[in-house]
């Protein structure tokens, strides 16, 4: 039993350019794991709409109009110092307590709150008992009106599935075309062969059709996806995640 074993794992390992005995087989390896580097780092793109091929204005309209068509909310700000007060309206809007959980991002640590002095605010991860998140994105796809957002010490990713109230604060600048262009940002910010441990993408609020194929909203996350959309800062180019 034990040399049945040992021929077929050997057998494996030859197919596999992984005996590495012979030249033959340490030249097949080499080859291999080449062509495996070309492969994961080439980042070859694939077909492109052409409606993301738009200057970044018109990229922004795209997003909005996209993300509408998703059953997302979207409303625009100057700036962001706009932003408390847009939460506020959001939750005055849909009859939800003033109280809010935030990501400790420092753009949205950095806000003043105190301009809304009846909300409560609380920075950290999620709970159950949370019924409205706010936290940053690091992306936003235009030609999906999809957003991009990443896990990491100060976007804990439960923000972004536990409460039924998902507020995204994004800026203007962070909107690109395609798909491959928010991955050339995530490459750009973390560096070669380093990427964070989760990304989303989120496509308006959470939905299912698999009861009588009606659409219900809120089935495995968020039932309502609410972005506020801040114009000010669109030339600071900067694509951090906040």
């Amino acid at each position: 039993m034990t040399d049945a074993r040992t021929d077929i794992l050997a057998g494996l390992r030859r197919s596999l350019g992984r005996g590495g005995g012979t030249a033959t087989e340490t030249a097949a390896r080499k080859a291999a794991e080449s062509a495996v580097d070309a492969w994961i780092y080439g980042h070859e793109r694939h077909l492109i709409p052409d409606r993301s091929k738009l200057p970044p204005d018109q990229q922004v309209a795209l997003f909005v109009r996209m993300a509408t068509e998703q059953a997302a909310s979207v409303v625009r700000v100057q700036s962001e110092a706009g932003v408390p007060s847009a939460i506020a309206e959001f939750l005055k809007a849909h009859n939800l307590p003033p109280s809010v959980k935030v990501a400790p991002q420092p753009v949205l640590e950095a806000l003043d709150w105190s301009s809304e002095p009846l909300l409560e605010v609380a920075f950290g991860g999620a709970v159950a008992s949370d019924r409205v998140s706010v936290t940053g994105a690091f992306a936003a796809v235009a030609e999906s009106g999809t957003l991009m957002l990443v896990s990491g010490g100060d976007s804990p990713t439960a923000l972004n599935f536990l409460p039924e109230n998902h507020v995204v604060v994004l800026r203007a600048d962070q909107v690109v075309g395609p798909y491959e262009d928010a991955w050339d940002r995530i490459r750009a910010a973390y560096g070669p062969g380093t990427l964070p441990r989760t990304v989303n993408f989120i496509t308006g609020p959470s939905r299912t059709a698999d009861i009588e194929q009606t659409i219900q909203l809120g089935a495995h996350g968020p039932r309502r996806l609410h972005i506020i959309l801040v114009e000010e800062d669109a030339r600071r180019g900067q694509s951090d995640g906040a």
